[in-house]
């Protein structure tokens, strides 16, 4: 049975460990990378994306954060390369953000926290399902992408649009015919670390890749983020703000940059 978490203070992060234990557990995410002493890995392979734009389903108000759904019964849309070995394919992308323009990513830069970060999540097709991979030290990739204050992004906007149909908790519309490769940063630079998923379950299943370069938004388009629910249509309205967990403990980690 799934169990009630949120970001509020009766049910927020510090609360998860009471229902999912892993919360303490020697994987867990986000953390602060700090740029100094992550190593450079000669191994490291460029990232091999590629997204087909007919794979992309449907947008979804999930009440935690909203979530861009994608068909993964087929290798259309994968994450290849980097610091992973077979593919993996694309299944949903999501963000996280905060209240304000100063604070609002999961992962942190020397302590610096970005206005949002965006996930997209993959899983490991040597096994039989997302939900079986979710299971697996290996079975899951994502890649993260910090957004910063700048030019209105064209990309986000077609996302951004749709929010009309998924204000409140729940809610659901289709969404076809985009391209997730429109969000990337130019430069495929990346941090990567064993971790877990930054909300419960909490599975200590994913390798993570976060891009160093970031991705552009305004401040406008910052607060139409901000009028999305958490609550459901019928409850009092409550505004999606700071849906991100805090960084957690390194516990001897290793961080690896594909860049010098």
């Amino acid at each position: 049975m799934s169990m009630p978490w949120g970001y509020h203070k009766n049910n927020g992060p510090d609360t998860w460990a009471d229902n999912f234990p892993v919360a303490n557990g020697p994987r867990q995410s986000p953390i602060d990378i700090v740029p100094g002493e992550a190593s450079y890995d000669a191994g490291l392979k460029p990232l091999n994306l590629k997204y087909d734009p007919s794979t992309s389903l449907d947008i979804l108000n999930n009440g935690h954060s909203f979530q861009v759904t994608f068909a993964d019964d087929t290798d259309s849309s994968t994450l290849k390369d980097g610091p992973i070995s077979g593919t993996y394919r694309l299944k949903q992308f999501h963000f996280h953000w905060g209240a304000s323009d100063d604070k609002g990513s999961e992962h942190t830069v020397a302590g610096t926290k970005y206005p949002a970060e965006l996930h997209l999540v993959h899983w490991n097709t040597k096994y039989a399902s997302f939900a079986e991979a979710a299971g697996q030290p290996d079975g899951l990739a994502v890649v993260g992408v910090f957004l910063e204050i700048g030019e209105k992004n064209a990309s986000l906007q077609k996302v951004l649009d749709s929010f009309q149909d998924i204000k409140a908790k729940g809610k659901q519309t289709t969404f076809v015919g985009f391209d997730p490769t429109s969000l990337l940063p130019a430069c495929l630079d990346y941090w990567t670390y064993d971790g877990s998923l930054t909300t419960p379950p909490l599975l200590e299943s994913v390798t993570w890749i976060v891009c160093k370069q970031p991705i552009s938004v305004s401040s406008e388009q910052m607060a139409k983020f901000r009028c999305l629910l958490f609550s459901s249509e019928g409850e009092a309205e409550c505004c999606m703000v700071d849906n991100y967990r805090p960084p957690q403990p390194l516990k001897g980690r290793s961080v690896r940059a594909s860049f010098q």
